[in-house]
């Protein structure tokens, strides 16, 4: 019997088998479930569109609970009205039950509402949304639906023609029941692509994203440039350069938001000292300026950015600056080269993996900003300051809207996506490869 063997590319295959297993559990399944939620009209704080629902549904708690006291009422309608009212509540009454029969009907429903009848008996809450939400015939439930609508309509028509301010009362609490129950016969939540139309029409989401962009450009291009005087400071020899190393990295050490609360007492335009001597250098026209405009708050979170993240660029592009050979700027030296031709012509070159590195890394912690912002200004004044972040959290969790939310959240991993794109493919791919010019 041969003895089943891999060749050497399949075994390669099979090697790389568990990395793409763990990309699609970490990376691809959550963006594919935000993308499925995108889908549906999904929100916590509507009863009605509290789970996604492909078809029809009944609410059976809160059916159940109505129906109970749907016969009650009507049979005392029925006992204190006269003439055509009397015969048209009946007719509705018999109407409900007919409906109600043909719901039970199903015997898995009928199970269910004996089950959830005893808990509400009891008064148990029902939890278990398998046991509370039931799908129905689609047609069943527009026609049921419709019907109740209808007999709500009749009763509260009948309210306002009678005299007797008792009964009209009695007509119209038992309308305002129908129309509750109505509402316990759930459409189909499922809109297609309906939310990212929405969203492309959407001025806010277009603002928070050119805020976004904005914010990443200029935070990262000074960080860049700031980083990296920094790292040639630091990997030069001078006495006390672990101290001055060390010191360096303390902004980057703080927690984000501590940092945010901090420059955010810095800022303030009555006892701030940064704001203060802004003002007193003439940089800025007054110590408000700097949180309650729009152009202010913006500069004031792109500054705190780069104090805040900079260290981290120096320490990236200090690690690159170190894997060049020493013997390089010797030979330069030998030659005549002066420092100046020494960076355009050894340093830059030999730098260019690290700064690719180093940029692509902070761009895409840039774009996802969150923390910093959220602290700092909450998105304002006016949305001035509003990431694209922060108005899907704002969507997700302070709306409890789940689809539209998710449409936000992918979004962003688009957004993200094509910044990866470009810097691998385009700017990257020597990088990637390993070539170096």
């Amino acid at each position: 019997m041969k003895k089943f063997q891999l060749n050497e590319k399949q075994l390669g295959y099979a090697m790389v088998i568990p990395s793409l297993i763990l990309v699609f559990v970490v990376t691809l399944w959550p963006v594919a479930q935000s993308m499925w939620n995108s889908l549906f009209d999904y929100r916590l704080n509507d009863p009605t569109r509290s789970q996604k629902m492909l078809d029809a549904n009944i609410d059976l708690e809160r059916y159940a609970d109505n129906y109970f006291y749907i016969g009650n009422q009507l049979e005392a309608l029925a006992s204190s009205a006269s003439g055509e009212n009397t015969e048209k509540v009946k007719d509705i009454q018999q109407n409900i039950e007919s409906y109600h029969e043909e719901l039970l009907s199903d015997d898995q429903i009928k199970k269910d509402i004996a089950i959830i009848d005893e808990m509400l008996m009891k008064y148990q809450p029902v939890t278990d949304s398998e046991l509370k939400y039931q799908q129905i015939d689609n047609d069943f439930a527009v026609d049921y639906r419709q019907a109740l609508q209808s007999y709500q309509e009749d009763l509260t028509a009948i309210a306002e023609s009678t005299s007797d301010d008792q009964l009209s009362d009695q007509f119209e609490q038992t309308a305002g029941l129908l129309g509750a129950t109505s509402n316990t016969i759930l459409k189909s939540n499922f809109i297609g692509l309906d939310n990212y139309v929405k969203y492309f029409k959407d001025k806010r989401m277009w603002q928070s994203l050119w805020n976004t962009t904005f914010f990443t450009i200029i935070s990262v291009g000074f960080e860049l440039v700031l980083g990296l005087a920094i790292a040639l400071l630091i990997n030069r020899a001078f006495k006390g350069r672990g101290l001055i190393r060390a010191s360096v990295l303390i902004p980057w050490a703080i927690p984000t938001a501590v940092a945010a609360m901090m420059w955010g007492f810095l800022y303030d335009g009555q006892s701030g000292i940064v704001g203060h001597y802004l003002e007193v250098l003439n940089i800025i026209p007054d110590a408000s300026w700097l949180l309650s405009t729009s152009d202010g708050a913006m500069f004031s979170v792109i500054l705190a950015d780069v104090w805040k993240t900079t260290p981290y660029m120096a320490l990236l592009l200090l690690a690159g600056l170190q894997t060049i050979p020493m013997s390089l700027y010797e030979a330069a030296s030998v030659d005549g080269a002066t420092k100046t031709q020494q960076f355009w012509s050894i340093t830059l070159p030999l730098l260019k993996s690290s700064i690719l590195v180093a940029l692509l890394f902070r761009t895409l912690d840039a774009f996802r900003v969150f923390d910093l912002i959220y602290v700092l200004t909450g998105g304002g004044p006016a949305n001035a300051t509003e990431s694209i972040s922060i108005y899907a959290y704002e969507t997700l969790f302070a709306q409890q809207n789940f689809g539209e939310g998710s449409v936000l959240s992918v979004i962003v991993f688009i957004c993200v996506a094509i910044i990866s794109i470009i810097y691998v493919k385009l700017i990257g791919s020597e990088l990637i490869s390993g070539k170096t010019r």
